[in-house]
């Protein structure tokens, strides 16, 4: 049945009326779903971190669209929690902020929320605790649950948390780079709870070329050193902490006060390598001898070509990316005051030939010249009571000159923090170390200032600078080599002379081993007490960034210009000193130098960043700009006082060029400008977070070689996580695993600009007339860029739930276009161009182990292995080039060889007879030459043509200073408040060249080392390894040979240290002690001062690297 009411058939008021009532009718209808709609739909907007939910619950009222009804004195709602919420429904921001606790809530009439706990006193307990790494430090964030249950809390800043458990419960710890943890509760009430970090945390955050990445995206071949190993070492030089923590990083540590190591990463590339580039705060420096353990957050390496490519033509040989510490948002002010004192030892100090083994030796030579010497000192010093053929004298020159308790001494003070919209940090430090050698010019001292700030000006930008001042003190002994000088004075030679007393001016009575017939003084006393060097240093790097936001998450630019200064100012100065007329510096002798050197740079740089991730797919693209400005100058002066100067050695305010005199001064100034300008980018994409491709590029120009003012350096890289795969699903041991390679072009801006062509005039006397001219110089140089091309493949592996990490990579690194010497065309001036190459490839393998066997009880076993091969590929048809810095012992770059080889005759014993002499066709050819060239406990050297001749075509090539392989390795252990580490490191497959032994080439009369003098020939039988004493002076056994070369291999313990943290209560700060012994004992096979003599090889004196020992301390509030 259909029933239809027409309007049209009522009366026309009645009509109205109706009309009227059906839109109020649909007006009420309205409105009500309006209403409805607007109190469902109030939604609520709110960031918070580590914020009390009380003050959530207050933040959420103050919106004005809910009210909350609760007992302010439920436990609960001191819980910590971060919240981001935008436009969410009160449903989700209550059930996220309560799913941790024992909260629940009822929503009421208008708006009203009641808030109650189902917590059962009489069934829950409550406790409390502490979380912290296997550091020591508190862990922010972490994660704790009762088991088989969503009920948990997170840990706060000071790593606490606060939590109602059943009794007999079984907690669940978890945080991000932790292994997870199980703890029973049972009846305690208060838990202190260590975590053991993953072996490498692939969640973690590292800093790449402008910008950052998961550890887990990476393609490239990047290595990191915690801030906690870098405070372990006690040294001015950060670089000496990172030896053996990082595969494919070989640092040579110097010694000195101050000195700075050398670092190589992944072999030598070029004659003209320069050093890594070190990226702190996006500025770019040389070195980091300003900054302190304690100013670093965040160390990486980035060891391959994909990884460094974007940096530019700076970073051909490696960069080291430095993140100073910053603040943190919303977290109190905290106060950090460390310390340490401790002395140095001199350790691996090489034994000298004391008085009668000297004596032995000279009398063994059958030079008269030594013998007499040995018989003036005996008339002039008398005979020793308990072997009258020798002098009264025994001197242990290494003794004398050494201390054994050089100070060295740190402090740092350091406040940060943060707001909810700024974060700081401050701090400042102070340095000192005395040298080893017992004299006042060898020291360091340095001040260092520093301050970081960010601020949220908007919710669309953030703003932040930073700055680190540094001023240094570094006194050393210029151009004397005491280490030298000491190898060589004669042990029958005291330190002091009682015949010089009363006539000395400032110095002491010092002997002279001239009044023993010698040719030299050889007391290293008078050169050593007579310079005073000194050189300041003060250093600023600066930078002030914007970064808008200008699609949150999604797209941002930051803007950023970062400044470096630094000034070195040097004075070196010889004083005068008298012992006698002919044993004295005189005023006109003594001299000043003073230099200075300025580097200012300036970068802009402008970076835009998007990043999308939409279903499976992640992508971050990156483009950017760059501009540099970099501008070095120096100026030296060099001047020798005058009789009547004002100059006095006892006043320090007037050592200045002025008071030398005008004619005797040389100066000599330059500089350089180079201005460059760069375009780069970076597009990541990745897939089901388990295909990830990689790509870089930059073009960059700049004022160098006018060849080529542009070039264009890309990279690509690829990885697969195999263990995201479906297939991988059963195998449980296997956590992560990823396979990745990658390939970079890196340039070298190293190499010099070549010689402008140039003319001096001559004169020359033709027909009894003189007739003037010009000489032309004849070379001619074509350089430009260096280019090297590095393949890198690699892989990641977590086992054992993420206790053991393994990664293994090979590598493949060729320099082309290598500058090198070439033959001259015309005339005899040798010219140089890019028309080499050379190889390096090896295989870095590192893994750590770290486990719990009970909650108080941890452990941690790392290790690292690396090997390089270096290879000289191309010399452009050149058999071979002659380098190094010794024309006795000269040095080879070869095709087919390694870099700057050893070269020369192979030893395959010692004539012990006579009879053996006269059976060996080459010892008879040279005493047919010359009667006596070879003799008994003379050297036999191997005849490799064969033609029963020693000469230069019997030279093989010996091995190289460079080292094929070196390795580290560590132990940890922690019980309770106790932690004990102890770190190793060795190197092996290199040569050192015994340069102070081969002194004999030059001059004799000097001293020997002790093994030498033991080991001497001395009769047949006696050694098939070293010469007679007569055979050591002769030119037979000065040849170039394996001789003069020691085994560079060594094995050193790095550091032991033992710790203990006391805990913060509610009366003490949290305090921590440790003693430390910083490279204790080392065994090597080389009889250097120094195992580490640098990367050419060459010992010419090194500064002994010393043992220390300290205790420091830290207090933090």
């Amino acid at each position: 049945m259909k029933i239809t009411l027409s309007i049209a058939r009522v009366p026309q008021p009645l009509q109205k009326l109706l009309l009227m009532m059906k839109l109020t009718c649909i007006l009420t209808v309205f409105c009500v779903f309006d209403t409805f709609a607007h109190v469902n739909g109030q939604t609520v907007t709110l960031i918070m971190q580590n914020a009390e939910i009380s003050k959530v619950l207050t933040s959420i009222e103050q919106q004005g669209n809910y009210r909350f009804l609760y007992n302010s004195r439920l436990k609960d709602l001191k819980q910590k929690v971060d919240v981001a919420f935008t436009d969410a429904d009160i449903s989700e921001v209550l059930n996220t902020v309560f799913a941790r606790t024992t909260l629940t809530y009822r929503r009421l009439d208008n708006n009203l929320i009641a808030i109650r706990s189902e917590e059962r006193p009489d069934q829950d307990i409550r406790i409390t605790g502490k979380i912290v790494g296997d550091d020591n430090e508190p862990v922010e964030g972490a994660s704790v649950t009762v088991k088989g249950t969503t009920r948990g809390t997170s840990t706060d800043a000071a790593g606490e948390f606060e939590l109602s458990v059943p009794q007999n419960a079984t907690l669940v710890i978890s945080a991000v780079g932790f292994v997870t943890q199980e703890v029973e509760v049972g009846t305690q009430t208060t838990l202190n709870i260590k975590l053991v970090k993953s072996s490498v945390n692939m969640n973690e955050v590292v800093v790449i070329g402008y910008g950052t990445a998961r550890k887990g995206d990476l393609t490239s071949s990047i290595g990191t050193v915690k801030p906690e190993d870098l405070q372990k070492t006690p040294n001015a030089a950060i670089l000496n902490a990172v030896q053996g923590n990082v595969p494919g990083v070989q640092i040579s540590s110097l010694g000195g006060p101050g000195d700075a190591p050398q670092i190589n990463i992944r072999g030598i590339k070029s004659l003209y390598g320069g050093g890594v580039l070190y990226v702190v705060d996006g500025v770019f420096v040389d070195n980091i001898d300003y900054l302190t353990p304690n100013d670093i957050q965040d160390f990486q390496v980035l060891k391959d070509a994909s990884a460094a490519a974007i940096y530019g033509y700076k970073a051909s040989n490696g960069v080291i990316v430095i993140t100073t510490k910053s603040g943190k948002y919303n977290k109190d002010a905290t106060v950090t005051y460390s310390g340490y004192y401790g002395v140095q030892v001199p350790t691996n100090v090489i034994k000298m030939a004391n008085a009668e083994q000297f004596v032995n030796f000279a009398n063994e030579s059958g030079s008269s010249v030594e013998i007499a010497s040995v018989q003036a000192a005996i008339a002039r010093y008398g005979r020793s009571r308990i072997n009258p053929n020798l002098p009264d004298v025994n001197t242990d020159w290494y003794k004398e000159a050494l201390r054994n308790d050089a100070p060295m001494m740190s402090h740092d003070i350091s406040i940060d923090g943060g707001s909810q919209r700024v974060t700081y940090a401050v701090g400042g430090s102070f340095f000192t170390q005395d040298g080893i050698l017992d004299i006042n010019s060898s020291s360091y001292k340095r001040y260092n200032l520093r301050a970081k700030v960010e601020a949220k000006a908007k919710d669309w930008l953030t703003i932040g600078a930073g700055a680190v001042y540094s001023r240094s003190e570094q006194k050393s002994y210029g151009g004397v080599n005491p280490w030298a000088e000491i190898y060589y004075a004669v042990p029958i030679l005291p330190v002091l002379d009682p015949a010089y007393e009363g006539q000395t001016a400032y110095s002491k009575p010092y002997s002279s081993a001239k009044d023993l017939g010698y040719r030299d003084h050889q007391n290293p006393f008078p050169n050593m007490s007579n310079v005073d060097n000194l050189g300041e240093r003060r250093r600023l790097t600066a930078n002030v960034y914007g970064d808008f936001h200008i699609i949150p998450k999604t797209l941002n630019f930051r803007t950023s210009l970062s400044y470096n200064h630094r000034n070195d100012n040097n004075r070196m100065m010889n004083l005068p000193y008298r012992i006698t007329d002919a044993y004295e510096r005189t005023l006109v002798q003594s001299s000043i130098t003073r230099a200075n050197e300025l580097e200012e740079n300036y970068t802009f740089d402008n970076v835009l960043t998007y990043t999308r991730q939409f279903g499976d797919h992640d992508l971050t693209a990156m483009g950017g700009f760059s501009f540099r400005d970099e501008r070095f100058n120096f100026f030296s002066t060099t001047g020798n006082f005058y009789e009547g100067s004002p100059f006095n050695r006892n006043l320090e305010q007037s050592w200045y060029i002025a008071n030398t005199s005008a004619a005797s001064r040389v100066s000599s100034d330059g500089g350089t400008r180079v201005y460059s300008r760069s375009f780069f980018g970076r597009v990541q994409y990745k897939y089901q977070d388990k295909y990830i491709a990689y790509a870089t590029l930059r073009n960059e120009a700049a004022n160098k070689y006018n060849q080529e003012k542009s070039i264009t350096l890309p990279s690509v890289g690829v990885a697969w996580v195999v263990s995201k795969e479906d297939f991988m699903a059963d195998v449980t041991f296997i956590d992560y695993f990823k396979l990745r390679a990658g390939w970079g072009r890196l340039a070298n801006g190293n190499v010099p600009v070549a010689r402008a062509q140039s003319a001096r005039s001559v004169w020359s006397v033709f027909n009894d007339s003189k007739v003037d001219g010009f000489l032309f110089s004849t070379y001619q140089d074509n350089l430009s860029w260096e280019f090297n091309e590095e393949i890198n493949i690699g892989a990641d592996l977590e086992l054992l739930n993420r206790r053991l990490n393994v990664s293994v990579d090979y590598f493949v690194k060729n320099t082309k276009n290598l500058a090198i010497p070439v033959l001259p065309q015309v005339g005899n001036e040798t010219s140089y161009s890019n028309v080499g190459s050379m190889r390096n490839k090896g295989v870095e393998i590192a893994a750590t182990w770290r486990g719990r066997i009970s909650n108080d009880f941890g452990y941690t076993v790392g290790a690292n292995f690396s090997t390089i091969h270096n290879e000289v590929t191309d010399l452009f048809g050149q058999a071979f080039i002659t380098r190094g810095p010794l024309a006795e012992f000269p040095q080879r770059l070869t095709v087919g060889q390694p870099f700057d080889v050893f070269y020369g005759y192979e030893i395959i014993g010692v004539y012990q007879t006579q009879a053996e002499v006269d059976a060996d066709p080459v010892a008879v050819a040279a005493n047919a030459n010359g009667p006596g060239t070879v003799k008994p406990g003379y050297f036999k050297y191997r005849d490799v043509n064969g033609d029963k001749v020693l000469d230069a075509n019997d030279r093989v090539y010996l091995g190289s200073p460079a080292p094929t392989y070196y390795y580290g390795a560590n132990i940890g252990l922690d019980y309770k408040n106790f932690d004990l580490s102890v770190r190793i490191y060795g190197q092996g497959g290199n040569l050192i060249f015994n340069s102070n032994r081969a002194e004999v080439f030059r001059t004799q009369g000097r001293n020997i080392d002790a093994q030498l003098a033991k080991n001497r020939w001395h009769g047949e039988g006696t050694t098939n390894s070293y010469p007679s004493s007569e055979g050591y002076r002769t030119a037979w056994n000065q040849r170039a040979s394996r001789f003069w070369l020691e085994d560079g291999k060594f094995f050193r313990v790095q550091n032991i240290q033992l710790g203990y943290t006391l805990p913060k209560n509610n009366k003490i700060p949290e305090m921590r002690f440790t003693l430390t012994a910083d490279r204790p004992y080392v065994w090597s096979k080389s009889k250097s001062t120094n195992v580490e003599v640098g990367f050419d090889g060459i010992d010419s004196g090194t500064y002994p690297t010393p043992s220390v020992y300290t205790i420091g301390w830290s207090v933090k509030f």
